[in-house]
């Protein structure tokens, strides 16, 4: 086991540290000057004050210094938790700007995943073992992974909201309120999320749903369940042995999914203009933002990797397979 264990979690460092250093080399390749970009945004400034002012950001955004430098920066900055301060918002830092979205971010993705997720996969098992429901179960569920989240994106608020009046198309939460522990703010952050939330399940359910059901009926028609059915097992054991090694691929996917949520849904927030990390991205990207770009896609690898890492330990306790490898045996 400590061995399992420490050849995993050095696989998991190197791969932490090359996704990093990917991480600081994609926003330096990127086109363009953000410190001019920002210097644009003043009108008339003479030849002087341009320069004047272009060396003072340079030198606080750490931009003055050769590029190894920068990079050793970089690496000092991961190590500290001081990611430095943002070029989309000057005089912010990046940690604080990512922690005001990070919490609308998983709100709004983590409770869409699970239920997706848990409903997804009980509904494929079902239509693995009956015909009726595989006939509907099926179809919805192929229509749903193919909905484009920008079609949805429109659909969905146009109907909800400018058709019904039912809930709000846009924002985190009422614009004359101010953030408060009180049921006004808490109700109005309930009613903005919702149509967020139900995008993003629709088009997750059917996905679970679909994979679920072919590995079910893999499974109930694979060797092993022949073996079962000819030992005189009861079908309701043999279906049940089955969705558990079905459900085995399925909890990878779920490590992937919970991984990439604290990169948000791009897409998503930005149709309904929700303050959570997908947006901050893409203002990011749009204001040339490095250091930005770089706090958030270091919490995405993190995210990743921990939630692998998770997964790695759940599937030593779930697969009697992985236990016996580790032991040196062969499954």
């Amino acid at each position: 086991m400590r061995r399992y264990l420490s050849r995993k979690i050095i696989t998991y460092v190197l791969a932490f540290f090359v996704g990093a250093t990917i991480d600081w080399g994609i926003p330096h390749l990127m086109p363009g000057d953000p410190i001019q970009n920002l210097i644009a945004q003043f009108n008339g400034i003479d030849t002087a004050g341009y320069n004047a002012l272009y060396k003072a950001w340079a030198q606080a955004f750490g931009l003055n210094v050769p590029l190894w430098q920068q990079y050793l920066d970089f690496w000092k900055g991961v190590l500290t938790g001081n990611m430095g301060i943002s070029i989309y918002s000057p005089g912010a830092r990046v940690t604080t700007l990512i922690f005001q979205a990070l919490p609308y971010t998983l709100a709004l993705l983590v409770p869409a995943v699970v239920l997706s997720y848990i409903i997804g996969n009980r509904l494929g098992a079902a239509a693995a073992r009956r015909k009726w429901l595989d006939n509907t179960v099926l179809p919805a569920g192929y229509v749903f992974q193919a909905i484009p989240y920008p079609w949805l994106a429109l659909i969905v608020p146009y109907f909800f909201g400018y058709v019904w009046h039912l809930f709000p198309v846009a924002y985190g939460y009422g614009q004359g309120l101010l953030p408060a522990w009180n049921w006004a703010f808490i109700s109005s952050l309930i009613d903005h999320w919702f149509l967020p939330f139900l995008t993003v399940f629709i088009v997750s359910l059917g996905g679970w749903s679909i994979g679920m059901r072919n590995l079910v009926i893999y499974e109930l028609e694979n060797d092993s369940s022949r073996y079962l059915r000819a030992l005189g097992a009861r079908e309701r054991v043999v279906r049940r042995y089955a969705y558990r090694n079905a459900s085995l691929p399925q909890l990878s996917g779920l490590a992937l999914a919970l991984g990439v949520v604290i990169g948000g849904n791009i897409v998503t927030e930005i149709a309904f203009d929700y303050p959570g990390i997908g947006h901050l991205i893409f203002e990011a990207i749009d204001r040339q933002d490095y250091f930005l770009l770089q706090g958030i896609f270091i919490f995405i690898v993190a995210g990743v990797l921990i939630a692998n890492f998770v997964i790695d330990l759940v599937y030593i306790s779930v697969d009697p397979r992985t236990r016996l490898s580790m032991q040196g045996g062969t499954a």
